[in-house]
């Protein structure tokens, strides 16, 4: 039986549903919510000089934003016009003219003073650049001399002693493919990229539960399911097109659930700005909240499971798909063994919510025929990521939610195209089409014509930790290449990462602007190259959406603001091999994207059909509308597998609270503003429970102190709806907090989280006999209230 196709966009429903209106009064007037219709105007205004170019982006482009995979302004979820602020404040970084070369070539203590918010305000990186050891400014060069500096380097080093990066700045499949293949053509397995500090535990415990790798569902799919359940997902901030989806899911008789450690306004009320009912009234999103202890979320499952167990000794069925069960899963007994041996006290303690809650969310899961489980960040940032989503699988795979309309399992990734990354081999563990199993390696091998190092690469924590290594270390980084990104503000203990990021002989930032991390000294030469957006990508390019979405992004003509020496990320990547490598050019010489196209249809199977993709609009889904159709997955007996686990132990000692890190007004680590639009949360403030507050005597607003031993945190205690013992900052303004070389078990992602103790400003102030480094916000003690 072939696969089921997915059927393309359908139409909303169009009867308006007071029931769902969060106030009578239009357009939320009074209520703390996003200004869309004032934000957009200001991002006209900002793209004033560029206009007609950033509308063809709108109109023609794939949204280089969030990985909803929204083509010119459609989708294959809804019929209608499709726009959010999430891809409107990154499109400034295609349409913004060159940096002033006075700014540009000041002295580096002077660049120093700006934020990465700031440089990036400042325009785009126009020309190659370089700052030696001792130079106090950077010094335009050619493009021969940069490669050859870079390439001159590489030839003098063991392949071990470099890595690449990419991270999801509207990067294409065809960036991700050439440079997974120029560096195995270099003789390194040092290559990642930014789905290792989100969503790659979503990828190993996928693979271990299910076999796959990636959504094995649809939007579509939440579109009249039973229960649409969001487990540390702030969808409506992050992906905000999703609103749209979840006010039809609404309509058509949804259950919204949301499990988080604060309950998040963003997905409590929103004003959906393309549908004129939302816009006017806004729409209740959530159903039911259930407020989560970070990190205890596998306790709550536990305490799911153990009711569903004692619902089945008094009714078979009430509970368990039994006949999916039988067909199609392993494990099932040894699952049921472990639940029931799992203690109420400690599910209880370690999830935080009471046992009669849990009792009640069992029961809404066990009615349910039909259910979509979706996650994000606050299930993966934690060292037993792994277990977090096979634990979610586990939940889903025993009511059968798996392979069928309106069920699912599905990691909402946050970057456009992020997911092809993986699956174009851009990673230490994959290979284009799978992992580095000996059959897939003698393929790939054949196909591309060399042999592949055998040698297992770093992931990017530890690349950058092994910068630090002693110099006659085998493993030793001296050589760091980086398609954008900025490791000073999505790593856990940015002062190391500062140190590390220093002690390399060369740093290379391909990029489209400058951040904080690009000022950062090196030993011998800090190199930067000026790579073309998406738009300008020579040829076009492929991404790919959560859904498994391949959709063909056109290159726009008629940039006013065109960088004249800006190249495309693949042919720099290109350039790069043949002058390190000259003998054996032709095994990595592309001459254009549609090249590029046809061998990842052979690289990566999955794939084939992409290199059919030649316009704006054209979309290919690999895997058809579901994985695991009829519930046969691709793991070796055809079967499922339950896997069983300990409730992880918690570490905070009495008086410590555990640290939740949130997105606000950004995208990634790109701020866009002081104030989070949906609860006005700046930049320092720490959400705090009222009663964990009162307790030690802390009002709303005061000046409090976060710390533990890898740092401090000064802010402002802001009082909000979040679990008891919990507290919450903004990312990245809190990863001092977190503590470098902790990884994620499976997959080496670093641990985002932490134990800290709160106390009051003046307190810890006047009792400074503590070694930690502060970081003060600037004015604090001018103005502690």
């Amino acid at each position: 039986m072939g696969k089921t196709l997915h059927p393309g966009p359908i139409n909303k429903t169009k009867r308006w549903d007071p029931k769902l209106w969060v106030s009578p009064i239009p357009f939320g007037l009074t209520k703390v919510k996003p200004h869309h219709m004032r934000d957009t105007a200001k991002i006209v205004w900002k793209n004033r000089d560029n206009l007609n170019y950033a509308k063809n982006i709108i109109l023609k482009g794939v949204c280089d934003g969030c990985a909803l995979g929204v083509s010119g302004l459609q989708d294959q979820t809804l019929n209608g016009p499709h726009m959010c602020t999430t891809r409107f404040n990154v499109l400034r970084l295609n349409t913004a003219p060159p940096i002033d070369p006075e700014f540009l070539h000041q002295d580096i203590d002077e660049l120093r003073k700006y934020s990465s918010r700031e440089l990036r305000e400042k325009g785009r990186i126009p020309y190659p650049m370089i700052r030696r050891k001792g130079e106090r400014r950077f010094t335009r060069i050619s493009w021969d001399e940069a490669m050859e500096q870079i390439s001159d380097k590489m030839r003098e080093l063991d392949p071990k002693q470099y890595a690449f990066y990419l991270t999801s700045r509207g990067i294409t499949n065809e960036s991700y493919y050439v440079a997974a293949k120029i560096a195995r053509f270099l003789g390194t397995n040092h290559i990642d990229n930014a789905s290792r500090i989100c969503h790659s535990p979503s990828k190993s415990a996928l693979m271990r539960s299910i076999g796959v790798g990636a959504s094995t569902c649809n939007y579509q799919d939440w579109l009249g399911t039973d229960v649409l359940v969001f487990w540390g997902s702030v969808a409506s901030n992050a992906s905000p097109v999703s609103t749209k989806y979840m006010m039809e899911a609404k309509k058509r008789g949804t259950k919204i659930i949301v499990i988080n450690p604060y309950r998040e306004p963003a997905l409590e009320n929103y004003w959906v700005p393309s549908v004129t009912e939302s816009a006017l009234f806004g729409t209740k999103i959530a159903d039911e909240f259930y407020e989560v202890n970070i990190g205890g979320d596998i306790a709550l499952m536990h305490g799911i499971m153990k009711h569903w167990f004692d619902m089945e000794e008094a009714r078979e069925g009430a509970a368990i798909n039994h006949e999916f069960i039988k067909d199609h899963v392993n494990n099932y007994e040894d699952l049921v063994e472990n639940v029931k041996s799992q203690d109420w006290d400690e599910i209880v303690k370690s999830s935080g919510i009471s046992k009669s809650d849990i009792i009640e969310l069992s029961e809404t899961l066990a009615q349910a025929k039909t259910g979509v489980m979706v996650w994000a960040l606050g299930l993966t940032m934690h060292s037993h990521a792994t277990d977090n989503i096979s634990q979610v699988a586990n939940i889903a795979l025993l009511r059968g939610w798996l392979g069928k309309k309106h069920c699912g399992l599905m990691p909402l990734r946050g970057h456009s195209s992020v997911q092809g990354s993986g699956e174009m081999g851009a990673d230490p563990f994959s290979l284009p089409g799978g992992g580095f199993d000996d059959k897939n390696v003698e393929r790939i091998e054949k196909l591309w014509g060399f042999d592949l190092p055998n040698w297992p690469g770093d992931t990017v924590g530890v690349t950058i930790e092994n910068a630090m290594l002693d110099e006659d270390n085998e493993r030793k980084l001296k050589l760091y290449y980086m398609s954008g990104g900025n490791f000073l503000e999505t790593m856990p203990n940015p002062d190391f990462v500062e140190q590390a990021l220093a002690n390399l002989d060369i740093r290379v930032h391909q990029d489209i602007i400058l951040n904080t991390s690009t000022l950062v000294d090196a030993k011998e030469a800090v190199i930067v190259l000026p790579a073309k957006t998406r738009y300008e990508q020579d040829g076009g390019g492929l991404s790919t959406s959560t859904e498994r979405m391949v959709y063909f992004s056109p290159e726009i003509e008629g940039n006013r603001n065109r960088i004249e020496e800006a190249r495309s990320e693949w042919q720099i990547y290109v350039d790069l091999a043949k002058r390190v490598k000259p003998e054996d050019s032709h095994l990595i010489d592309f001459k254009s994207g549609q090249e590029i196209r046809n061998e990842i249809a052979k690289g990566n199977p999955a794939y084939d059909g992409v290199q059919y993709l030649t316009k704006a609009g054209d979309v290919y889904q690999y895997g058809g509308a579901w994985l695991c159709e009829g519930g046969v997955c691709p793991t070796p007996d055809g079967r499922a597998n339950l896997i069983t686990m300990e409730i992880p132990k918690s570490n905070e000692k009495a008086g410590e609270y555990k640290l939740l890190m949130r997105r606000g007004s950004q995208f990634n680590s790109m701020v866009y503003g002081d104030l989070d639009n949906f609860n006005h949360m700046g930049r320092h403030d720490v959400l705090i429970n009222p009663k964990d507050a009162k307790r030690q005597a802390i009002e709303d607003g005061e000046a409090i102190v976060l710390y533990n031993k890898n740092g401090v945190f000064q802010g402002h205690a802001r009082y909000a709806d979040i679990r008891e013992g919990n507290v919450g900052t903004l990312f990245p303004e809190g990863n001092f907090l977190a503590q470098i070389g902790v990884y994620e078990s499976f997959v080496e992602m670093p641990d985002y989280n932490a134990n800290v103790k709160v106390e009051k400003a003046d307190f810890f102030n006047a009792n400074k006999d503590r070694q930690y480094l502060e970081k003060p916000v600037p004015d604090l003690e001018d103005n502690p209230n």
